[in-house]
């Protein structure tokens, strides 16, 4: 069970099941907008060391990686203060939903829950070159 702070959304949960499930199951990139608890160490100390270590260690077990991630300085516009974000490549929709049981997942989604205060995870194609009109 997640806590509170990262409850998955059902709805979109049930989307990406069906895309599994489905004839066409496309690569998915998945853009984590993380703010970080105080006592995590981020950047780069502490839990969150040992959660982006854990992360980089079981992505491969289902395909999947980190293509990149970036510290957040501010907010130009809004109020959505972060500390990172994270862009995280899948093969697949089923890849996706396969990482809560993948080797390590247990440990790397109780780092998450003790360094993660805050998250949204963004669904966005991961079959094509990012737009850039």
């Amino acid at each position: 069970m997640l806590p509170p702070h990262l409850t998955r959304n059902d709805a979109e949960l049930e989307i990406i099941k069906a895309i599994a499930a489905g004839t066409e199951d496309p690569p998915v990139l998945m853009l984590n907008l993380n703010r970080y608890k105080p006592s995590a160490g981020f950047p780069g100390n502490g839990l969150h060391r040992d959660y982006i270590a854990g992360l980089e260690a079981f992505l491969p077990a289902v395909g999947g990686k980190i293509l990149w991630r970036h510290p957040v300085f501010g907010q130009a516009v809004g109020d959505q203060p972060l500390d990172e974000v994270l862009a995280a490549w899948y093969p697949s929709h089923q890849a996706f939903l396969d990482l809560a049981s993948a080797p390590g997942a247990g440990r790397n989604y109780r780092l998450r829950a003790e360094s993660v205060e805050y998250a949204v995870i963004h669904r966005c194609p991961g079959d094509q070159a990012p737009y850039c009109p």
